[in-house]
């Protein structure tokens, strides 16, 4: 039985997987990774299931303890990672002895980590998912984000297999102070002034400090509803921009409610969710105009990327 035990949180440490599915008409939300693609990743890298279980890492890393040998790999945002003192790469899979300590140093770009363990961490299933959902307490390890003194459980693994996989190519950059995003028109766009469209792409909105998992509150140009800003409420899938009366923006993530009663002028497209995934409060974000077909072609191509990434020593 193997275990990791938890010296430090960092700033907001918690356990995710591929989210909650299949209970939103229910109003549970999905929660899951920020950045799906670096969480992807990491479980690629050391031979996981590609649900298992890992940890989101926001801002400030934590120091681990690996209670016996382990195979491990850190992926999205860019730190400073040392085991046992020695400095050791990200993206790829990182043999650790029983008793070794990780330890995130310095974050050099992006806003989120994902540490993924050989077997996964094996907290309890929750409707389907082991992912924390803070708002609820559900999930995760006791519905909460990680505290020093934490011992997490991990499913059996065999780490002899996979030592040193790596990516043969560049993944996804990670965006430094802010990045420019495609979006898909959304179903009320027609609630909106014409000329809302060209404001919201010719314009630069700065992500608030009251934002979080759940969703970026923006600060940029004003966008001018023709019909209110009160509806029926409607599903709200992630990457979608709720524009309340204000005029701003609110671009929904992980732990997004399930239903809103805001239009919804646009969504962002899944290809370009690990940009905004990376993304902390001051950043900047940019839109542009993208169709349906761009928008499959630009998963396709993302989805080709990760796919041919990892290689074997």
């Amino acid at each position: 039985m193997s275990w990791i035990h938890v010296l430090s949180s960092g700033l907001l440490t918690t356990v995710q997987d591929c989210g909650r599915w299949g209970f939103q008409d229910n109003g549970v939300s999905v929660a899951g990774p920020m950045d799906e693609y670096a969480y992807r990743l990491a479980n690629i890298l050391v031979g996981n299931n590609k649900n298992a279980a890992g940890l989101e890492v926001t801002l400030v890393g934590p120091e681990i303890e690996f209670e016996d040998e382990i195979v491990f790999a850190v992926t999205g945002a860019e730190f400073d990672l040392a085991l046992d003192d020695s400095s050791v790469p990200m993206n790829v899979a990182c043999r650790a002895d029983r008793g070794s300590r990780l330890e995130f140093g310095e974050r050099r770009s992006g806003a989120r980590a994902y540490l993924a363990v050989g077997g996964g961490v094996d907290v309890p299933v929750v409707l389907g998912s082991r992912s924390t959902h803070l708002l609820s307490g559900m999930g995760g390890f006791n519905g909460r984000q990680l505290k020093a003194g934490d011992r997490l459980h991990l499913a059996e693994f065999m780490p002899a297999t996979i030592d040193m996989r790596h990516c043969k190519n560049e993944v996804i950059s990670v965006p430094k102070g802010g990045g420019r995003v495609r979006v898909s028109w959304g179903p009320h766009a027609d609630r909106f002034d014409p000329c809302s469209k060209l404001t919201l792409q010719e314009g630069r909105y700065t992500i608030t400090v009251d934002s979080n998992r759940m969703g970026y509150r923006l600060d940029g140009p004003s966008l001018t509803h023709t019909d209110g800003a009160d509806l029926i409420s409607e599903a709200t899938p992630i990457g979608a921009l709720q524009v309340p009366a204000s005029g701003q923006p609110i671009l929904l993530m992980a732990d997004r409610q399930t239903t809103g009663g805001y239009p919804i002028i646009g969504t962002v497209i899944a290809a370009d969710l690990p940009i905004v995934g990376q993304l902390l409060p001051g950043d900047w974000l940019e839109f542009e105009e993208c169709d349906l077909q761009e928008a499959v072609e630009a998963l396709i191509v993302r989805e080709r990327s990760l796919l041919s990434l990892v290689s074997d020593p």
